[in-house]
């Protein structure tokens, strides 16, 4: 079975500070940490390796500041030396490791030896009961990310239980339980079922939040609207803090890709940049199909109620931590989400009912 790493069962109300050279928030977060004995493993990953324990491994700031900047060189734009093959071969998870984990810590992090980076990066998984979809991006994603010279972690986040999926809100808890462990200043929000095609697509975040997964094979290459924002996202620190981070109100399928778009433009007024379509294309794992999740009645009402997003978001996320697992290839946080009724919603943001 998987071990529980570090936690003791309390229920916790506390204040969380994120500074950095732009802002300076203190959200006030009621979260429940426990350790749950439960009828059957949370989730289970058959030939991963974990660990049990282990500090958090950080770069030497010593070591770092002798070496020069990590830079991927793009010598030219020819689009045939920057493609990536997309094998979609279902490999198990110690012959993954064996191909790319070498040179991994634990918890899926990878730190260049060669040179000292400019920007700390975490990619936050969103994620329920798509194994086969896991072990093919990470069998994809660990190579690809290397191959830029990055200082890198893979999150998966896990929602246990039977309540709706809720995408905008796992990516929350995400972010939340990656800061306790490492100064990250870069987050990557993904699907895990979405395979980058070009190392020109960096995955490093600017002034602006970038939309990734601008030309998808599922919709032909082309965007599919302008204010398209599902997929691949990057957001600096300071950004998510400016945004309240993602919406936790959309419960089922659709909204939260739109919503937090609407969240750049209108609260932190912003515009997304992208890169070229034929730079940020990406493939969709088609094999291995899995139940998607329902649609969510509800979701164009509260998406275009023009509710305030103070009132929603990082500072509203509530979830009960079970245990975050140090994989080799990955960090699992395993959570559980307590479902909000539309009712308890509207009431919460102050949506009007229709007339």
């Amino acid at each position: 079975t998987n071990p529980t790493v570090g936690f003791k069962p309390a229920n916790i109300s506390h204040n969380l500070t994120i500074k950095n050279s732009n802002i300076n928030i203190t959200f006030n977060l009621t979260t429940i940490i426990q350790t749950t004995t439960l009828p059957t493993i949370l989730v289970s990953f058959l030939n991963a390796s974990f660990y049990s324990s282990f500090n958090f491994t950080t770069s030497s700031l010593d070591i770092n500041n002798s070496l020069p900047v990590c830079n991927f060189s793009i010598s030219n734009n020819n689009t045939l030396i920057y493609q990536v093959t997309i094998n979609q071969t279902l490999y198990s998870y110690d012959i993954i490791e064996e191909n790319h984990g070498k040179d991994l810590y634990p918890g899926g992090h990878y730190i260049p030896k060669e040179c000292r980076t400019e920007q700390r990066l975490a990619v936050i998984i969103c994620y329920r009961n798509r194994e086969q979809h896991l072990k093919m991006f990470l069998n994809h994603i660990h190579p690809f990310l290397q191959k830029q010279k990055l200082d890198y972690t893979i999150f998966v986040v896990n929602q246990y239980g039977n309540d709706p999926f809720n995408r905008a809100a796992l990516f929350n808890v995400g972010y939340l339980e990656a800061m306790k462990l490492y100064p990250y200043d870069c987050f990557i929000f993904h699907d895990v079922d979405l395979l980058p095609e070009d190392l020109r697509n960096i995955y490093k975040c600017g002034d602006q939040p970038r939309h990734m997964s601008v030309a998808m094979d599922k919709f032909k290459y082309a965007i599919p609207y302008s204010e398209f924002f599902g997929g691949v996202t990057a957001f600096h620190s300071s950004d998510i803090l400016g945004t309240n981070g993602h919406p936790t109100v959309y419960w089922g399928w659709g909204g939260e890709d739109d919503d937090i778009y609407f969240r750049v433009v209108k609260k932190l007024k912003k515009s997304i940049i992208r890169y070229p379509i034929e730079i940020a294309r990406y493939k969709m794992i088609r094999t291995h199909g899995h139940t998607a999740a329902e649609s969510n009645s509800h979701r164009l009402t509260i998406l275009y109620s023009k509710y305030d997003y103070n009132l929603d978001g990082i500072n509203t996320t509530n979830y009960t931590l079970h245990n975050i697992v140090f994989y080799k290839l990955f960090t699992l946080i395993n959570v559980t989400l307590p479902e909000e009724s539309f009712e308890h919603i509207r009431t919460r943001l102050h949506i009007k009912n229709k007339n």
